[in-house]
Formats: structure tokens, C-alpha cells, sequence
């Protein structure tokens, strides 16, 4: 059983979902023979007896959809305890730049010596809700973890992070009737998105790590506004040595950090819109499941994590903290979450193309029963990831990156690739 602190799933042989357990005690049901193991990630074991009117203690599943990575946490209600946590890599800039090679490759095809194709222009129409494959991926990715999970653990509850940024009152800070605007979430949502925008550092200096404050670009006494367009993040030593002076003034030794602050300010927010539009899909998709969905905003998120102290990271604050189902007090009962990143299982396309012409053959068809990145045991190496080679032996490589060469006859499957890498942290 792999060597780490989340609780285990357990389901009873007609498949129903049961309240995961103790990783201790999950290993002694393994040695006295009452269980086996049923799935490898995420690690799910199955009784060998049918359980008879179970009372499982509800879960709740508390998602913090992001553009890159997103939390996943899994929160006994009844405890106030968090039982099980991963954090979801996507891959949408891979598939961004697989989706221009391709562009690129089809287009110029149409000015080379070959066969003429036709330019196709009136054939084709986009579905209402349509979304890029690279946003579409992160709300199937996602999607795909919510399916396994209620299949694995008897969930009762979905809490998601539904807008992580008000855009509205973003561009215009006078708006009335928000209901935060006068109560404790008051700057959160503003602030959220400005240390986004500058990647959580000083505009001006580039320091990390440090305490950051909301900067004025054009200083008010100059006729600057409060739109987040003139706002920007920096430390407490170069807001005060800058003070009331112009941008070009403050900044008149260092033209390149000018420019640089000039254009990011003035950045528009396609990224909040995108990340937006991804979690009304998801938002949509989930509630097809049936189960009940509490929504939040990443302002009252950012809240909750600072009533709960918690260090930042995907799953452990975001996903934790989203909603108002959020108790005072959480019990972390698990510290090393799943890592999963998406690296997709292969595509259909026969001819890759490769530096000059799209000729490099593709097969798709498994050697021996076996594809890369199957995890097997061998009988002298021990359990590693497979790589395939045609000429009749494969590569085996260990945790620890060492490779063995090895017969397909030796190997016996552990588990079988689905797209996903699995690691912990």
C-alpha cells in the first residue's frame, strides 16, 4: 500500500461506497484477509462481504477550480475534519501549444507543392456554451476526479470556489448593493486579484516573500483613480520611497521596468474572464450529479483561510476554506496530498508532425498487452513505470529513476495507465 497519510476509501463487494478509514486500520483488514485492494490511485480497498444498511458519516467536497492547478479536499462534516486531499495539475498551455503547431502545419500545407485543399469557411459552427479544448480540459479533468471520488466515498455535499474574482466591481469600485462591500470581506476580492496580477510580488522591485500593499500607480493627488487598471502591488519600502511622485519620475533611471509596469497594468482581464467562464461550466456540470452546491468567491475564501491560519496552498486553504459551511476550526487529519497532473492518454493521430513535414508515424496500438506508463512488478526489480520498446524488451524505471531492462514475460500489472501521473508531496 503506498506510504501516505490520507484516509483510505473502502467500498463492499456490490461496489457501495463506505466511509473511508484509518490507514492503519485499512493495512490490518489487508493482512487479515477481510479486504483487498481494489484501486491504486486513489487507494481504495473492498471488503469481501456485502454490508447490510451502512451509516456512513457524510462528506463534503470542497473544490477550488483554478487555471492550473486545483484543489481538491474531502471534509468529514460531522468531525469538522479533513480526511483527504490532492491538487489537480492541468495542461491546458500543452494543449494551447500543440493546437498552434497543428494550425501552423495546416496552414502552410495550403502554399506547398502538393494537392490543393479547398479553404473551408461557412461549414462550421460553434455550439452555444462552446469553450477552447485548453478551458474545456480543465472542466473535464475536473469533472472526471468529482465521478471517481462519489464513486469511491459516500459524498453528500459539493462546495466550489463559483467566482474567484468580481470582475464588476473590479472596474467600477463605486458600485453599490455588493453585499461585501461594507462587511468583513471588504478589499479581499480586490486585493485577491491584484497579487494575481503581479504574481505576488513588488511591481516595482520584484521582492517575494515579503508583506505587500496596494499601491497607486498615478497617485490620487495627481488625479489618479481607485479602477484596478492604476493599481499595482508593492513592499512597504518602495511604496513609501515613491509617495506621492509620478510613475515616469519615481521611475526615470529604469525605463525598462517602466515600460514593462506600463503594459502590465494596463493588462486587460481576459485571465479572470476565463477563469470565470471555466467554473460556470464546471458549475453546470456539477449540477448534474444531484448533490446539493454551495458556492463561494475567492474574497470569502482568502477570509476563511486567515480566521483558520492555515498556510497557503491549492488544496489545504483553498479547497478547505471555500464556502460558508467553513466551521471555525478545522482538524487536519492528513498532510501529504495526492499530486495528480494530467499528461492525457495518447491521441488518434497517426502522422505527428516533426521539424520539417507531418510524416512521423504515430502508432497507437499497444506492444504485448502493454503502454507506456503502465506501472508493473517484476520479479527481481520491483515495481516501476513501463516504457515500451519494439524490439522485444522494455524499460523499467523506479521511483528512486533507476532502469532496468526487462522480458513483458516477467512483468505482472500493477497499475494501468489512465492519463494521470501520481506522486505525493
Amino acid at each position: 500500500m503506498p506510504n501516505y497519510q490520507n484516509y483510505v476509501f473502502v467500498v463492499d463487494t456490490l461496489g457501495q461506497p463506505l466511509s473511508p478509514t484509518h490507514r492503519a486500520r485499512a493495512r490490518k483488514l489487508l493482512k487479515q484477509g477481510l479486504a483487498a485492494v481494489f484501486r491504486t490511485y486513489p487507494f481504495t480497498i473492498i471488503l469481501k462481504k456485502t454490508v447490510e444498511n451502512p451509516v456512513n458519516e457524510p462528506l463534503r467536497l470542497k473544490l477550488d477550480p483554478g487555471a492550473s492547478v486545483t484543489g481538491i479536499a474531502l471534509v468529514n462534516q460531522s468531525r469538522d475534519t479533513v480526511i483527504w486531499g490532492a491538487e489537480l495539475t492541468h495542461t491546458g498551455d500543452r494543449i494551447r501549444a500543440k493546437l498552434t503547431a497543428h494550425r501552423v502545419v495546416r496552414r502552410h500545407r495550403r502554399c506547398r507543392k502538393t494537392r490543393y485543399r479547398q479553404a473551408r469557411f461557412n461549414n462550421r459552427k460553434r455550439a452555444d456554451g462552446w469553450l477552447a479544448p485548453s478551458l474545456k480540459h480543465r472542466v473535464e479533468t475536473t469533472l472526471t476526479w468529482v465521478n471517481r471520488l462519489i464513486s469511491s466515498c459516500p459524498i453528500t455535499d459539493i462546495s466550489m470556489e463559483l467566482v474567484r474574482f468580481d470582475t464588476q466591481k473590479l472596474q467600477n469600485p463605486e458600485i453599490s448593493g455588493v453585499e461585501y462591500q461594507q462587511g468583513v470581506l471588504l478589499g479581499y476580492e480586490l486585493r485577491e486579484y491584484l497579487l494575481t496580477k503581479w504574481q505576488h510580488q513588488c511591481a516595482y522591485c520584484g521582492g517575494q516573500n515579503i508583506p505587500l500593499e496596494i499601491e497607486h500607480i498615478q497617485p490620487k493627488s495627481q488625479g489618479g483613480s481607485d479602477r484596478v487598471s492604476n493599481l499595482a502591488i508593492a513592499c512597504h519600502k518602495c511604496h513609501q520611497k515613491k509617495g506621492s511622485q509620478a510613475l515616469e519620475q519615481f521611475l526615470e533611471k529604469k525605463p525598462e521596468i517602466l515600460k514593462r509596469l506600463l503594459v502590465q497594468a494596463k493588462a486587460p482581464l481576459k485571465n479572470a474572464a476565463a477563469v470565470n467562464s471555466t467554473r460556470w461550466a464546471l458549475f453546470n456540470s456539477l449540477k448534474l450529479t444531484g448533490l446539493p452546491i454551495e458556492i463561494g468567491t475567492g474574497g470569502l475564501t482568502k477570509y476563511n483561510r486567515t480566521v483558520q491560519g492555515l498556510p497557503k496552498t491549492h488544496w489545504l486553504d483553498d479547497a478547505d476554506c471555500v464556502g460558508k459551511s467553513t466551521p471555525t476550526r478545522l482538524k487536519i487529519k492528513t498532510h501529504q496530498p495526492l499530486l495528480i497532473t494530467c499528461f492525457g492518454r495518447g491521441g488518434r493521430q497517426k502522422a505527428a508532425p516533426n521539424k520539417r513535414l507531418p510524416i512521423c508515424h504515430n502508432p497507437l496500438k499497444p506492444i504485448k498487452g502493454w503502454l507506456t506508463g503502465d506501472i508493473a512488478k517484476h520479479k527481481t526489480h520491483g515495481i516501476g513505470r513501463i516504457t515500451l520498446r519494439s524490439r522485444g524488451s522494455f524499460v523499467l524505471t523506479k521511483p528512486d529513476k533507476t532502469q532496468f531492462s526487462v522480458k513483458p514475460i516477467d512483468l505482472k500489472p500493477v497499475f494501468r495507465r489512465d492519463g494521470y501521473l501520481y506522486k505525493f508531496s
